[in-house]
């Protein structure tokens, strides 16, 4: 089935391109989404005349993108505090849920399925997350993970509070 992309898809190609794709792909996927449209004579039409103003919508969402951008580079780290153990490594993980809760304290809306984790942050120190804006913009953001340590109970050694050892003064033989 051909459509013509409205969007920029990266497995497809780019706004305005006329592609062929399965028919099940276009109708439950790209079309309900508005990622595409079937490319009818008057589809084709009304795409190229709404062109231009398409095109000036995306060069203001791609300016707002990189300003944006420019602003979650040159935040501080976000700090996170998580228990771990004296190895660093923590007992939960740091997830994209919770620095998309970092950045909406800081002032960003930003959708958690729009920031990139290879997989979540399980070890104390610091690394860099990818938060995707535009489907060509990213930005790339410091975590800082601090352990906050906690030390295994200590196990006293006294013979005389463990009801299990047996001394030598204790039989009655």
């Amino acid at each position: 089935m051909k459509v013509i992309l409205t969007e920029f898809i990266k497995t497809l190609g780019e706004p305005g391109q006329e592609v062929n794709v399965a028919p099940g792909y276009a109708r439950n996927y790209l079309i309900p989404r508005k990622l595409a449209m079937t490319a009818t004579p008057g589809n084709v039409r009304t795409f190229t005349t709404n062109q231009t103003q398409r095109a000036r919508k995306i060069a203001r969402s791609l300016a707002d993108a990189e300003t944006v951008k420019t602003a979650m580079e040159a935040l501080e780290p976000l700090v996170f505090t998580r228990k771990a153990g004296e190895d660093g490594k923590l007992f939960g993980s740091v997830t994209n849920a919770d620095v998309e809760a970092a950045l909406k304290e800081r002032g960003f809306d930003v959708d958690k399925k729009k920031i990139e984790m290879d997989h979540h942050i399980k070890q104390a120190g610091d690394s860099e997350v990818v938060v995707r804006l535009q489907p060509r913009i990213t930005a790339k953001v410091k975590v800082s993970v601090r352990p906050e340590v906690v030390e295994a109970p200590k196990q006293e050694e006294d013979a005389n509070e463990n009801p299990f050892h047996s001394s030598d003064e204790d039989r009655d033989d």
